[in-house]
């Protein structure tokens, strides 16, 4: 099949972006998979406790979310100010120190809420301390670090949900658009658009400053470079610095790269190539440091081209037969009108649903997903080999951008060919004593 024009192109995304205010694209024969799950009545003694550690706002969103399931007895965060909110109208005791709450052992379950630079130490020794773990995305800063999650897991058997709601959540739009790849509906498939916010900051260079009295600055740093205090550092900032984070490419790739590779079936792979050359840097001394408009270019196997970029947000699906389109809001498209209209291909899609992709009793609630797999053991949606896949793509797209070039990846190997620079970037320099011990 040819490739369709730009014009026709163009008119199929913005008929498809007018679309999304009208509201969720879920018909009534999917109405089963609703969201919306409500937990049963259960009396205290048959919930688990947990402790959240790092609560602030999407910190304190997830503990809010658990409290469904758990009953909440202790909080933790660098900043007290976070804590005491946190623990506010509550018996939960607070604390500085992750450490310590991890030494309770009436705790069973912990969510953590930290920046991302801290996501993988904490993981790691709450899984050793023999608890149960649900992380924010992305799951975390280096290649290297996913490995030695993927490890520690397997070591301690314990449940490791990673939080890319879109597994579960947002009205089933996710779930319908891979299970539609899935099908083979829209043929052999031949490119995806990742198309992220364009949210990132731009500014600095930054004056330094004392840190506040409530926030304990050189305990956030961790194993991070010790630098001087400003603002523009840390809490909801942190995310467009690489000594934190990994910019919109990881804060919103984490979601969309996580469900195109879901759709490809490469949950346990990776892409062959990756460039990111056409990436332009910032370049501001003690300024913000991640692209605000990533333009990454990926090859899969079968042939299949991957482009990450900014703007809308959106993942668009297009292969021999067809396309589609999907957001937060909907998915559309023409093969998805077809599902609409015949019953044959509403059976294939729910069955891919429930055979392959989301085979759990609790549908459209990623953290009722979570509690269900700590009741019968069973790995989670967002397990830590597929979450350390999507987040790995989200940073070869970084490591590419930094070094300027295109790369050549070894999916199975996890390494770079014949690139020593890249390789060494898929870990990094760890400041003592918060270095990651496994």
């Amino acid at each position: 099949m040819s490739h369709s024009s730009p014009q026709s192109r163009r008119r199929f995304l913005q008929q498809s972006a007018g679309a999304v205010g009208a509201g969720l694209l879920l018909p009534d024969w999917m109405a089963d998979l609703s969201y919306g799950y409500q937990p049963e009545n259960k009396s205290k003694n048959d919930r688990p406790l947990f402790g959240a550690i790092g609560v602030g706002g999407r910190g304190t969103a997830i503990m809010n979310n658990a409290k469904q399931f758990a009953d909440l007895v202790a909080v933790c965060d660098v900043d007290s100010k976070h804590a005491e909110r946190a623990r506010q109208n509550s018996d939960a005791e607070a604390y500085s120190d992750y450490r310590k709450l991890l030494e309770r052992q009436d705790i069973d379950v912990v969510t953590i809420g930290t920046p991302d630079h801290w996501h993988t130490k904490i993981c790691i020794e709450a899984l050793q301390a023999g608890k149960d773990v649900y992380c924010e995305k992305p799951l975390t800063l280096t290649i290297e670090e996913g490995q030695k999650l993927i490890q520690v897991v397997k070591e301690t058997g314990k449940i490791l949900q990673v939080g890319t709601q879109q597994r579960s959540e947002m009205g089933g739009v996710f779930l319908r658009a891979v299970a539609t790849v899935r099908s083979g509906q829209l043929g052999k498939l031949k490119n995806i658009t990742v198309s992220l916010p364009l949210s990132t900051a731009v500014g600095g260079p930054f004056p330094t400053s004392e840190p506040p009295e409530n926030l304990d600055w050189d305990y956030w740093l961790g194993q991070t470079p010790k630098v001087d205090y400003c603002p523009q550092r840390c809490h909801f900032h942190f995310r467009w610095w690489f000594e934190y984070s990994g910019g919109i490419v990881t804060d919103w790739g984490a979601h969309h790269m996580d469900i195109a590779q879901w759709a490809m079936n490469m949950d346990h792979s990776g892409p062959r190539t990756i460039d990111g050359s056409e990436t332009e840097m910032p370049k501001i001394e003690n300024g913000y440091n991640t692209p605000k408009h990533p333009k990454i270019k990926y090859t899969y196997d079968g042939d299949i081209e991957l482009e990450i970029t900014a703007g809308d947000e959106f993942v668009l699906f297009e292969g021999e037969n067809g396309r589609i389109k999907v957001n937060r809001g909907r998915v559309v498209g023409k093969p998805i009108e077809d599902q609409d209209a015949d019953k044959s291909l509403q059976d294939k899609i729910n069955q891919i649903i429930a055979e392959e992709l989301y085979p759990y009793k609790h549908a459209r609630n990623h953290m009722a997903n979570f509690f269900d797999c700590v009741k019968t053991r069973r790995q989670p949606v967002s397990d830590v080999v597929s979450q350390h896949r999507s987040a790995s793509a989200c940073h070869l797209g970084n490591i590419s951008c930094r070094l300027g070039r295109k790369l050549t990846w070894d999916p199975e190997k996890e390494e770079f060919i014949g690139d020593d620079e890249a390789n060494a970037m898929r870990s990094r320099p760890q400041r003592e004593p918060y270095q990651i011990d496994v």
